[in-house]
């Protein structure tokens, strides 16, 4: 029986409230086990997090651009003959005065693709982006083709950058038909600066003279927080009364002062540079797949007893010779199957725990039942469904 150790760490996201202390993780072991690790505090030195990393100004943001396109060079690692392979082959020698029928194209050298990529805000004309490519049809590797001339259009269907290159995907896919060795993913990649903007989307920052900070996540109490931090730095800023107000729990609006109606640049960069102390949800969030676990340092299990045990199979293939009775007439000798199951179950008995209110108290008792990782996210959903778990569980 082979038996792998997963080793794992529970993440500890400090809530960074008013006079909450830093969390020490105590040393690690040797083993799997569940161990709060206490991360660099944003603000170790007396600051807090800054409004550029929580949020982003209204108007500023990146617009999504896709195209359709063709990979050419390939070494006949293409398109097996699809109709829509040929048919772009055909169309795009029809542009350079070459009319060929389609059903006489061959395209195992080429390939369709979709093209995507993400316009920055205020990108201007002739600023280069990134773009990643994608093959549509049957084509196995993309690796060594190069993408033809691809307009890259917006949701309005506007041509926003053009997209031109050899393609970058760093694998391979080798054999024969039988036996094949692939590494990563050979039929998609990307292009590092491989588009040109062509035309610059308008962004408008301020609107009657306000401007509006967009929160990454929605939070009442950050943003409420965002607000009042601004408005400490009234006087720095030029702001009067209550020039910034939470709107909702994703946004906040700020009045611009005066004196930078006619320079919101400069408002903006101090804006952004001001500190804010975030707070931080009770949340579990579990990956089933790598069985890994992370939760915040706000999560809190009530007072409850666990009992958690293991049932192991272990089955022993075998064989057995059966052969007729002596001086018997007729019957053959044969082999029948003797296969031996033998189940063993294990686990201590009901452990009963007192309120855990922090994330380390937490790692503690369910290091003391000594459970795996994915026996912790089964004691979690069992917690969770007996309301001892105070926390948001998400499971991925």
């Amino acid at each position: 029986m082979e038996y792998k150790k997963i080793i794992f760490s529970i993440c500890l996201i400090p809530a960074l409230v008013w006079s909450q202390a830093t969390v020490i993780a105590p040393p690690t072991g040797s083993g799997t086990t569940l161990m709060p690790i206490s991360p660099l505090r944003a603000n170790a030195v007396g600051g807090g997090v800054r409004i550029k990393d929580l949020g982003f100004i209204e108007g500023a943001r990146a617009n999504q651009l896709t195209g359709f396109g063709v990979v050419l060079g390939l070494n006949n690692t293409g398109d097996k003959d699809t109709v829509y392979s040929k048919q772009a082959l055909a169309n795009m020698l029809q542009q350079y005065g070459l009319t060929v029928p389609a059903s006489s194209v061959s395209s195992k050298n080429a390939a369709a693709v979709m093209v995507t990529a993400s316009l920055p805000a205020f990108a201007k004309s002739g600023s280069r982006i990134d773009v990643n490519v994608m093959s549509m049809g049957d084509a196995t590797s993309l690796t060594g083709g190069a993408l033809i001339q691809t307009p890259l259009v917006g949701a309005d269907g506007r041509v926003y950058a053009v997209a031109q290159g050899p393609i970058n995907n760093n694998s391979f896919s080798l054999g024969t038909d039988d036996a094949t060795v692939t590494k990563n993913h050979p039929t998609a990649g990307s292009l590092i600066g491989g588009a040109l903007v062509e035309k610059e989307v308008q962004a408008t920052l301020v609107r009657d003279g306000q401007m509006n900070i967009i929160l990454n996540a929605t939070d009442f109490t950050l943003a409420a927080r965002m607000a009042e931090a601004i408005r400490g730095q009234a006087q720095k800023l030029g702001g009067q009364g209550w020039f910034a107000a939470a709107k909702d729990g994703n946004s906040v609006q700020v009045i611009v002062p005066d004196q930078f109606r006619s320079a919101p640049i400069d408002f903006i960069a101090q804006l952004q540079a001001i500190t804010v102390v975030p707070d931080s949800k009770a949340r579990v969030v579990m990956n089933e797949r790598t069985g890994t676990i992370v939760a915040t340092s706000r999560v809190k299990v009530l007072s409850c007893a666990i009992a958690h045990g293991n049932i192991y199979l272990a089955v022993n293939k075998g064989k057995d010779v059966i052969q007729p009775p002596p001086l018997a007439q007729t019957g053959t000798t044969a082999l029948v199957p003797a296969d031996v199951a033998k189940v063993t179950e294990a686990g201590g008995g009901l452990n009963v725990f007192p309120e855990l209110p922090t994330v380390q108290e937490v790692s503690q008792a369910l290091n003391s039942l000594g459970a795996t990782p994915r026996d912790m996210m089964t004691i979690f959903h069992m917690l969770k469904a007996a309301e001892a778990l105070q926390a948001e569980l998400i499971i991925k």
